[in-house]
């Protein structure tokens, strides 16, 4: 249902419209900054942590990495997926991005090994599992906030602009690493400059609230109140678009993964780049792939969601196998961007409109619980463990049988989009002057 003409043209709604979605996708930047500032830095401050020679630390290290990679993400998605259905999606999205700025802040500050003994990486871990119950619940209610918020007619684009914050976010964190690297020694590094970066994650998770506060809400205390609402057992009276969800999200964020994280890894480790070329050459690709969001959002409100999936699940199924493995030969940096901006193109079909199709796959009552849940579920089993099962099977001398791998998720979403009508035309969505309902 499209707007009224003057509805379309006020220029005062169409700023809060604008502002809605950056705040509502400032989180994502944040949730990226932190996750890639951590991993960057971990070089650096590992050892104040977990000191060589004593396991019990390692297994700490060890189980931190398991409970917030796969065990926080799906309680994440459910728990704040069932505050924004019951209690509105601004409550969720500020509370989430406070726990982030909280998360942040604890690692910023965190006393070393050396200071407290066991109690610092046990202190770490329970500031990364604070990181991981955030970050399971962000992406279900923000890409749930802004699908709702936007027109109608241009919802695709307007959705798109999450996955835009969610790579800037990994492209601040490398920018952040190389000026840290520029300014001090490593030895600096080590000793207290790895903590800026988490001073500075905290502070724009801070700011992001603040963005957040100032947002209108997009349900009704009537829709938050039904019976059910924000519950399990009223989304497992919907359990065809629970599956898709799941099914799209498992071959879609493989994918994304493959080509963005595990993609400076294999420039090293297959190709034979160095370090700082494989950096660099990703740097420009994350760069160019963020760009595009908007466009192919725009595209799916023209052709349709489901076409745009289609393109993405074929592309990604018949093109993986030749694509990494020529990837595998390259020898120029020009050459790895082509091949890896080409996949990359590809899987953009998925992830300039992943979120606002499945929120139009699910009612208000289960909105962001449906898609949260679903979302971190597929993405903790198959995409959060990408280049973990990459790098076993390249171990074992099977690297091809990853490629096929991502080609055989690419087909099990074609079969979730089969199944389901083009949510553009078909789907739940049908409040396009959110912002103008009382609440």
């Amino acid at each position: 249902m499209a707007m009224a003409p003057a509805e379309v043209r006020d220029p005062h709604d169409t700023r809060k419209r604008v502002m809605a979605i950056v705040g509502g996708s400032s989180g994502n930047l944040v949730e990226w900054y932190d996750f890639y500032v951590y991993a960057a830095t971990a070089l650096y401050f590992a050892p104040a942590f977990f000191p060589k020679g004593d396991p019990t630390v390692q297994l700490l290290n060890t189980a931190a990495i398991f409970a917030v990679g796969f065990l926080m993400r799906p309680i994440g998605g459910w728990l704040f997926g069932r505050i924004a259905d019951r209690q509105g999606r601004k409550t969720s999205m500020v509370i989430s991005v406070l726990m982030m700025c909280f998360g942040s802040l604890m690692i910023a500050v965190l006393p070393t090994y050396e200071s407290i003994g066991l109690a610092a990486p046990a202190l770490l871990l329970l500031a990364r599992l604070i990181q991981g119950l955030s970050v399971g619940g962000e992406y279900g209610t923000s890409a749930t906030y802004m699908s709702e918020v936007a027109l109608a007619r241009h919802r695709g684009f307007f959705a798109s602009f999450q996955y835009v914050t969610l790579i800037g976010g990994q492209l601040l964190a490398l920018l952040v690493v190389v000026v840290l690297q520029a300014i001090y020694t490593g030895d600096e590094i080590r000793a207290w400059a790895w903590r800026i970066p988490f001073f500075i994650g905290a502070g724009t998770a801070i700011i992001a609230m603040f963005l957040r506060r100032a947002l209108h809400e997009t349900t009704t205390a009537k829709e938050r109140s039904s019976e059910g609402a924000g519950t399990i057992a009223l989304l497992l009276k919907h359990p065809k678009p629970l599956l898709q969800v799941i099914g799209l999200t498992a071959g879609g964020s493989l994918a994304f993964y493959t080509y963005t994280t595990y993609m400076q890894k294999f420039l090293v480790n297959s190709a034979g780049f160095t370090v700082e070329r494989a950096s660099v050459t990703m740097a420009v690709v994350l760069f160019c792939y963020m760009c595009l969001q908007p466009a192919i959002g725009a595209l799916s409100d023209r052709i349709g969601r489901r076409a745009c999936l289609i393109v993405f699940a074929v592309g990604t199924a018949v093109l993986t196998v030749p694509l990494l493995s020529l990837l595998g030969t390259v020898t120029t940096s020009l050459g790895a961007f082509a091949v890896i901006f080409g996949a990359l193109f590809i899987v953009s079909f998925y992830t300039a409109i992943s979120g606002v199709v499945k929120a139009e796959l699910f009612p208000p009552q289960i909105r962001a619980l449906g898609v949260g849940l679903g979302y971190a579920i597929a993405n903790s089993l198959f995409g959060g463990s990408a280049e973990y099962v990459a790098l076993w099977l390249k171990s074992v001398g099977m690297e091809n049988s990853f490629f096929w791998y991502v080609s055989a998720f690419a087909v099990v979403a074609l079969v979730s989009v089969l199944t389901m009508k083009d949510t553009r035309l078909h789907g739940h969505l049908d409040h396009p002057d959110a912002l103008k309902r009382p609440v």
